[in-house]
């Protein structure tokens, strides 16, 4: 059972904190990693691309000349797709990209992700992080006594206000909960910063 070091938002060790075996200290699947954050990266996509057809460019409505003694090829609109100005054959139109893997990927996925953050030494365990009113000075330096100034990931166990909006102009800072906790924010994150009430949330969800 994996042991981490437990600190303030003062950056002062207050003990340690046993992490669950089956979720912070399994190793890594990165097959399944790969998968998870490809199918986060798809549903992302807008898929708003859109190209006009032959149905949809304006004009066109006449035939351009006579079927027969002209010496031309027949043609029955000059919004053709060989015409210039004329429709798109195959182009892209709307649509989503989205899919979704089996729950138990998914969930292997996170926990890989969680655990190969522990096994690099990337993740941090506060007690608790709380503001008693929202400022970035304050955030900025809590973040910079654990060690975690750059692209770092904050997961609280419920939504703290004070606590977002501190960290809402940090750049490379993202707060979120631990129902939000996704795989494709751990694995940008240089450091991973959970509040104690976070991980037990999140063992009591993987577990």
């Amino acid at each position: 059972m994996p042991k981490v070091t437990m600190f303030n938002q003062t950056g002062a060790q207050v003990g340690d904190i046993e992490l669950a075996e089956a979720i912070f200290g399994i190793e890594p699947n990165e097959s399944v990693m790969y998968d998870a954050v490809i199918m986060q990266q798809a549903s992302l996509r807008q898929g708003n691309h859109d190209v006009k057809n032959r149905s949809e460019v304006r004009g066109g409505g006449a035939k351009p000349w006579r079927q027969k003694g002209t010496g031309r090829a027949r043609q029955g609109s000059i919004r053709s797709p060989q015409w210039v100005g004329g429709g798109v054959v195959f182009g892209p139109t709307p649509r989503s990209y989205s899919y979704k893997l089996p729950k138990k990927v998914r969930r292997l996925a996170i926990r890989s992700a969680l655990s190969s953050k522990v096994q690099t030494e990337d993740m941090v365990i506060v007690d608790s992080i709380s503001f008693d009113a929202p400022k970035t000075k304050e955030m900025k330096s809590v973040l910079s006594s654990l060690s975690a100034e750059s692209k770092a990931l904050i997961v609280t166990g419920d939504y703290n206000e004070a606590v977002a909006l501190s960290a809402r102009n940090i750049p490379g800072v993202t707060v979120v909960t631990s129902a939000g906790l996704n795989i494709l924010d751990v694995l940008k994150a240089d450091k991973l910063v959970m509040t104690k009430d976070a991980v037990e949330k999140v063992e009591e969800v993987l577990a």
